[in-house]
């Protein structure tokens, strides 16, 4: 009997790597209807989640993930700007300059939830695809 675990990774792989584009898709137009830097994270995490919404795309917004420390649940969870289809989790900024913390947060995020890939999506930038990190967990 064959292993069917490698197709199972490649199939996954697949789908994040779709869902990746969808939601940078997404995120463009977002950025090309709202506009550049300006506004707030808030403001751009809010209107890709309902771009995310008319393109029927599973979203989540603002998902709380408890945190454990050595099997004991800490008394803050975490929270997930947006979470797609269960796979894919987005952090909003809306900076003038990235920062490598950007990347590090949403890297702590994944290994903290098992998902394998997360988007940070810099909304300040003059571009979106300047202020797009592509953060990957063991894919």
């Amino acid at each position: 009997m064959l292993n069917a675990e490698p197709q199972r990774r490649c199939d996954a792989e697949k789908m994040e790597n779709l869902l990746s584009e969808q939601i940078i898709n997404a995120a463009i137009e977002v950025h090309r209807t709202l506009g550049g830097p300006g506004l707030l994270e808030s403001l751009y995490e809010d209107a890709l989640y309902h771009e995310l919404k008319l393109r029927h795309i599973p979203v989540q917004a603002q998902v709380q993930v408890p945190v454990k420390y050595k099997n004991i649940a800490l008394r803050d969870p975490m929270r997930l700007d947006l979470l797609v289809n269960q796979r894919v989790i987005i952090e909003v900024k809306a900076t003038e300059k990235e920062s490598i913390i950007h990347k590090a947060q949403i890297l702590t995020y994944l290994r903290l939830t098992g998902f394998k890939l997360g988007l940070v999506l810099n909304f300040g930038q003059a571009r979106l695809i300047d202020g797009l990190i592509r953060v990957v967990n063991d894919l």
